[in-house]
């Protein structure tokens, strides 16, 4: 046979490796840029509104403008961590006056508790640049806040835009090797995602205890993009870990509540009420309420109940406290978060007996009913929030079940189907990588 024959005959056999050596260094690559985009832990930024004093806050950092562009604001800055909310302001020229109006706005909506660095600031003043005209905050590509100036009175009117986006499935498939954190940690599961699978499955597995070296994980993970670019925002759809010879299975249905492979629910249903006791209501949940001067849309997100001081707060669900802190207006308060869904809100406490990051369970006391904050009186404020939008508690449908009803039980076994179609899949492409992987290597 020809020399030419035998070289064919070796690129014949070459291709398949060459072939399977492409695919693993693209799947290497993809599993790269999901450890990248895992997120980073993050303290909120302070608001601290009491005046400024320092020569550092009489001065204005950035030199003025000398034109008004009503498209362009005059500056936008981005958070950086240690920045103090208030001096931001003072430095790029906001007046104290105004700043204590936006947060006045801010009162019902508390937006402005949740900064954090990253998040960008963006300010435009009037033509003499002595008033704030208008103050949009981005937390993220799809989200932000807009408060806008009233020339008539110089208060300020809230937006708050959420841009739906493109949802993608992220399917990731791995072992144990190490803390459960660590491990998943490598496969871009955030800090607070691993906290929140940890919360939801404490009941059917210890974490620490009963995790071997080589348990498996699958975690769907969702995540969301603004014309092709992730926004930040991510969701857990469905999570399947397999320790000792048992699954252990969790996935979410569209009532924002997690439920195992036969539907039963892994978390405990709300309670309607905030007290263990029931107290009248003094004002109701209102999203079209006027204020009584200015007769312009001024929302109350929920209700006031009329509770002596000191009297008991329970959690209404299990769930994460992701901010305990003091406001000038709403006092001392408490907002949990229960999932990717669902959050609460306490509001004018006077003593609170949990601190940020701490797991709590549904009826556990939380805080003391008071009067901090402006109010006339003391009561609790209580706010019930359904993916970012304020709800009726009293009235909205929110989880009180134990099990998905036979109703929706076919399209959640639909979507079973579908997320364990998406985890085999991905076990698939991962144990490729890992022959390919070996082939490479030896």
């Amino acid at each position: 046979m020809s020399k030419h024959y035998f070289s064919q005959l070796r690129q014949h056999r070459l291709f398949p490796l060459m072939l399977k050596i492409g695919a693993a260094l693209i799947v290497l690559f993809i599993i790269s840029i999901l450890v990248a985009e895992s997120e980073s832990s993050r303290k909120s930024v302070p608001l601290n509104i009491e005046k400024i004093m320092t020569n550092e806050a009489k001065a204005i950092a950035e030199t003025k403008p000398t034109h008004v562009d009503d498209n362009v604001p005059n500056y936008s800055y981005q958070i950086q961590d240690g920045d103090n909310l208030s001096s931001i302001f003072v430095r790029l020229g906001v007046p104290y006056s105004d700043m204590l109006s936006v947060m006045e706005t801010d009162q019902n909506h508390l937006t402005l508790d949740t900064l954090k660095p990253g998040n960008t600031l963006k300010i435009w003043l009037d033509e003499k640049l002595e008033h704030l005209t208008k103050l949009e905050v981005e937390f993220t590509l799809a989200d932000k806040v807009e408060f806008t100036r009233n020339d008539d009175d110089g208060s300020y009117t809230f937006n708050e835009v959420n841009l739906p986006g493109v949802w993608k499935s992220y399917p990731l498939v791995g072992e144990i090797h190490g803390s459960f954190s660590t491990s998943v940690y490598k496969y871009g599961v955030s800090g607070s995602e691993t906290a929140q699978i940890t919360q939801l499955l404490k009941d059917k597995l210890n974490f620490v205890r009963d995790l071997r070296a080589g348990d498996k994980f699958e975690i769907l993970q969702k995540r969301q993009f603004i014309n092709g670019v992730a926004s930040g925002n991510r969701e857990i759809d469905a999570i399947r870990i397999y320790n000792r010879g048992s699954v252990i299975s969790a996935y979410l249905h569209s009532d924002g509540q997690y439920y195992d492979r036969n539907g039963d629910s892994l978390q405990n249903a709300f309670l309607r009420w905030p007290l263990a006791k029931h107290y009248r209501i003094s004002s109701p949940f209102d999203p079209n309420r006027l204020h009584p001067v200015t007769h312009r849309l001024a929302p109350h997100n929920g209700a006031d109940i009329a509770c002596p001081s000191g009297t008991d707060v329970i959690a209404t669900g299990d769930g994460i406290v992701t901010l305990t802190t003091d406001h000038p207006y709403a006092g001392k308060y408490i907002v949990i978060q229960h999932g990717s869904t669902y959050r609460t809100r306490y509001l004018h406490l006077s003593k609170i007996l949990v601190r940020q990051g701490q797991a709590v369970h549904r009826g556990q006391v939380i805080a003391k009913s008071g009067a901090t904050g402006r109010v006339t009186g003391p009561h609790l404020h209580y706010e019930f929030i359904i993916r970012n939008k304020p709800v009726n508690f009293l009235t909205a449908k929110i989880p009180m079940a134990t099990s998905i009803s036979k109703k929706e039980k076919p399209a959640f076994e639909k979507h079973v189907k579908a997320v364990n179609q998406e985890f085999k899949m991905a076990k698939q492409v991962a144990l490729e990588q890992a022959k390919l992987e070996a082939l490479v290597n030896n």
